[in-house]
C-alpha cells in the first residue's frame, strides 16, 4: 500500500485515477477496522459493535430518547429498544422520566458504561500505538496529514456516493 510522504510517492499528474487510491484506502480502513474490533473485543466486557456505537451514542448526546438514539444510530425503534433492553440489562444504560415530559424516557449512561466506553478506547489507543511505532516519525506525520486532509475535505463537500452504473 502506497501511503503519502512515504519513499514510493508516486507524481500526481491529471491522468491518475482516484478509484486506484480508492481501493489501497479501503484495504487500509478493512485493517484498520479489524485492530479495532480487536481491540475493543479484548475488554473484559465484551459488547457487539452496534452496542458499542449506541453507548458512544449516549456518551456523546447525554438525553437523547429512543427515537433520537435510533435516529443518530439509523435504526429503527423496535431494533434500538431491543440494544437498549440488553444495555440496561447488563447496567450500562438508565431510562429515565423527562423533567419536562412525563410521556418521553430519557437514556443515560451508567457508571458501568463510561467505564466500558474508557476501557475500550484505551484498549484502541494502545492497539493503534502499537502499529505506529513501528512507522518512520515522517511516515506518522504524513498518514495524520493526509487524514486531516480527507476530513476538512470530506467535511467541506457536499459529497454523493457515485450510482452503479
Amino acid at each position: 500500500m502506497t501511503l503519502p510522504g512515504g519513499a514510493d510517492d508516486r507524481a500526481e499528474s491529471p491522468g491518475d485515477d482516484p478509484s486506484v487510491d480508492a481501493r489501497e484506502i479501503a484495504d487500509a480502513v478493512e485493517r484498520l477496522t479489524n485492530l479495532w474490533a480487536l481491540a475493543a473485543q479484548e475488554a473484559p466486557v465484551r459488547l457487539s459493535p452496534h452496542q458499542l456505537r449506541a453507548l458512544r451514542a449516549l456518551e456523546t448526546t447525554p438525553t437523547v430518547n429512543l427515537t433520537g438514539l435510533a435516529a443518530r444510530m439509523d435504526i429503527g425503534v423496535p431494533t434500538a429498544s431491543r440494544l437498549c433492553d440488553r444495555l440496561e440489562a447488563a447496567g450500562m444504560l438508565e431510562r429515565a422520566l423527562h423533567p419536562h415530559n412525563r410521556r418521553e424516557l430519557q437514556l443515560r449512561l451508567t457508571g458501568q458504561g463510561r467505564r466500558v466506553l474508557r476501557d475500550v478506547a484505551r484498549r484502541r489507543v494502545q492497539a493503534l500505538a502499537g502499529v505506529l511505532t513501528t512507522m518512520a516519525p515522517a511516515e506518522r506525520s504524513a498518514l495524520i496529514r493526509g487524514l486531516k486532509a480527507f476530513f476538512s475535505t470530506q467535511c467541506e463537500a457536499s459529497f454523493q456516493p457515485p450510482r452503479a452504473p
